[in-house]
């Protein structure tokens, strides 16, 4: 762990705008990029970049892997309705629409090294090309200037990353076209071609620009990515300034590709920038979004002066903040980051505001660059998985983010366009945040939780962090809760290994009792352990004879305590139960003794139905049930109570062991969709508070194919 240091101001900001009810942006609505196809879908679909028409009623995004665009009603932002998708005959990479037509940049290319492309004016109206020009390479993004009056296209001319490296250079050079528009289409004679070769310092002979934006003076600025690089461009067509990007210390990083720890005590001095996303603020500074890759990568945000005047950077403030709410991609970490990627600026009620996306901790920053040379954090919005491109449209309040990534093969959330409204309101998310602690504290995967004294609640993580099983300690007293304190989980000291820690419960002497889920394939065992204030485990207990028998991958998930028995949920059926019933399994602390009593879970609508939590309060013990389905497939996920009194386990592997009754407390679909986005798939943590408050939490994974989201919600008092 390493001291905030700079980050402690912005982030007790984050958390008191999260309470305040001041202007904020907040989520109110996601489309799933399936929507707008008739029948089946395609197995990939994708929302990159995304643009509105003038009067922000319509959106238009571009899904390469479909080679369409799709179009969505937005008339009512709460309730965006599809439009349908329109065939480019090639792979769409970029939109930017003037009035009602889109300008499509369409790569047609038949190789890296013999490039091809054009942009087509598509009339919205009646969804028809109007017109289209060849480009002469492949375009990687496109801008339209303020007044209408022309669009710019970066032709990338993208390197072939499994050759060299993947290093540049990688002949034919890209460079930067500008169209004019006449009468709403393209006039094509008019293309003007702007040499950027010979500019930059790494492989000047092979510029490739990444990303394009046009001021008020019609002077287009543009990243050489792979190059380090940023020229800014007259309508001539001829080079008014060109700079490099330039590098930057960072501190306080994770910078080692290990699985399973957020450990950041690093730094990279001189860490190349590699800008990417880059938007003006006015028509003398700009931000630029510096993806981290592998010859680079600043992981932050700059802004510079159009003469080369670095004016502002972020350093590691960013990704420290989205450490902060849970958010931070440690799987991709050694290189990558938060990878900031795309960018977007817009001014709301007199407030200019900068957008970043940081696509692989899916979160996007929102910046107030009331003054450039010192933004301010204002808010972290949650996005779908790898937000990519976005659209402020400032004359409606509207935010919309185009999220990219399709998990259909990963078993996880397919691409959505997210919208949120800037309204006089409280920031609906975080829910769970780590800022104001005395040190940075890096936290995802929570899984099962325990309430202690007051408005304490304890969370454990899973094995995603199979390196660093920690213990946090959660004050729900505040708004969004905060993690005070994590205390890691040991063996003589060190970090505990082959642990898989799905449930906590207090032992009633300063301790815990923790349930860890086996995977015998991967030699981590099915076992109850024992762990005290100190964090070190002082007892291991392995499942007896007549469990490890019928034992299935799927094992415990929670761990409660009553009297002297501990009782722990079972995930899903084990060999010997019968269909959709599992097992509450009981251990006695006094006597050794094992048992258990059935549990009647739902039949799964589509893939399986599992229980995620137990937790003991009063005359009841509650249950998560959940199935393993997300968005609208989703259909069980519901809160159970049994009465004590019918926990009387049966003898293992016996005939008589008796099935317990269950009553709904609550359905759980509403809750999930409280802060407009997608129905989560896992909610694993309950915990009740001594006053009978319930909180449940959700596991994100550790953000990996996950868009990173952690819900931590209040859904009422345990009657």
């Amino acid at each position: 762990m390493t001291k905030t240091g700079l980050l402690s101001s912005a982030a007790l900001a984050l958390v008191a705008g999260a309470a305040s009810a001041d202007m904020n942006f907040n989520r109110i609505a996601s489309f799933p990029v399936t929507a707008n196809f008739d029948g089946d879908a395609p197995k990939e679909t994708s929302a990159e970049i995304i643009d509105a028409t003038a009067d922000g009623m319509t959106l238009v995004y571009t899904d390469s892997p479909a080679g369409v665009i799709g179009a969505i009603d937005i008339t009512d932002p709460s309730n965006p309705r599809p439009l349908g998708t329109m065939a480019m005959d090639g792979e769409p990479t970029a939109v930017s629409i003037i009035g009602s037509t889109a300008f499509v940049g369409i790569n047609t290319s038949e190789s890296y090294t013999a490039p091809s492309g054009l942009v087509k004016a598509i009339d919205l109206t009646t969804m028809t090309e109007i017109a289209r020009c060849d480009l002469g390479g492949q375009p990687d993004s496109t801008a339209k200037a303020p007044d209408g009056s022309f669009i710019s296209v970066a032709i990338e001319n993208e390197r072939d990353e499994d050759l060299g490296d993947g290093r540049v250079p990688q002949m034919p050079a890209g460079d930067l076209v500008m169209i004019d528009v006449v009468e709403g289409s393209l006039d094509c004679d008019s293309l003007i071609r702007a040499d950027l070769t010979g500019l930059a310092e790494i492989a000047g002979e092979d510029p490739e620009p990444e990303f394009v934006d046009i001021n008020s003076l019609g002077e287009t600025v543009v990243t050489l990515q792979e190059n380090n690089h940023i020229a800014v461009v007259a309508r001539d067509g001829s080079i008014l300034s060109h700079f490099s990007a330039g590098g930057v210390d960072l501190e306080g990083i994770d910078a080692t590709d290990e699985r399973g720890a957020l450990i950041f005590t690093e730094r990279q001095p001189s860490r190349l920038r590699e800008p990417d996303g880059i938007q003006w603020i006015d028509d003398t500074h700009f931000a630029i979004a510096n993806e981290g890759d592998m010859d680079g990568g600043a992981r932050g945000m700059t802004i510079f002066a159009k003469d080369g005047t670095e004016i502002f950077e972020t350093g590691a403030t960013l990704e420290h903040a989205i450490v902060q709410i849970g958010h931070y991609p440690d799987k991709r970490s050694d290189a990558k980051g938060v990878e900031p990627e795309g960018m977007e600026f817009g001014s709301f009620d007199g407030t200019p505001y900068v957008f970043v996306m940081a696509e692989r901790a899916s979160v996007v920053g929102v910046y107030d660059v009331t003054d450039p040379t010192a933004p301010v954090l204002a808010q972290l919005l949650p996005s779908g998985i790898s937000p990519e491109g976005a659209v402020a449209i400032p004359s409606r309040g509207l935010l919309a983010t185009a999220n990219e990534y399709d998990g259909l093969e990963d078993g996880a959330a397919r691409a959505h366009v997210m919208l949120y409204q800037y309204s006089e309101a409280p920031a609906s998310y975080p829910h769970l945040t780590s800022a104001g602690a005395d040190e940075l504290i890096g936290w995802g995967a929570l899984s099962g939780m325990v309430a202690g004294e007051g408005s304490t609640i304890y969370a454990v993580n899973d094995s995603f962090y199979s390196y660093q099983p920690t213990i946090y300690t959660i004050d729900t007293a505040t708004t969004p809760a905060r993690i005070t304190s994590a205390l890691p989980v040991t063996r003589k000291g060190r970090p505990a290994q082959k642990l898989d820690l799905e449930g906590i419960t207090l032992d009633g002497e300063g301790g815990f009792w923790v349930a860890s889920e086996g995977r015998t394939d991967r030699v981590t065992p099915h076992a109850l352990y024992h762990i005290g204030a100190d964090g070190e485990i002082e007892a291991e207990i392995g499942l007896p004879p007549e469990l490890m028998a019928v034992e299935r991958r799927f094992g415990f998930e929670g761990i409660t305590k009553i009297g002297d028995t501990l009782w722990m949920a079972v995930q899903r059926e084990w060999r010997d139960d019968p269909e959709h019933h599992v097992k509450l399994v009981s251990y006695n602390l006094e006597t050794g003794d094992w048992g258990a009593v059935l549990y009647p879970k739902a039949a799964p609508a589509q893939g399986w139905v599992g229980l995620s939590e137990i937790t003991a309060h009063g005359d009841h013990v509650y249950i998560v049930e959940r199935d393993n389905q997300h968005g609208r497939a989703a259909v069980t996920k519901k809160v159970y109570r049994v009465p004590v009194a019918e926990m009387v386990p049966g003898k293992l592997g016996g005939d008589d062991i008796p099935t317990v009754s269950k009553e709904l407390v609550r359905d759980l679909l509403p809750d999930l969709t409280a802060t407009g986005g997608y129905v989560l798939d896992k909610v694993e943590g309950l915990a009740i508070t001594q006053a009978g408050e319930i909180f449940i939490s959700t596991d994100n994974d550790g953000v990996d194919d996950h868009s990173g989201e952690t819900l931590f919600l209040s859904i009422g008092m345990a009657h």
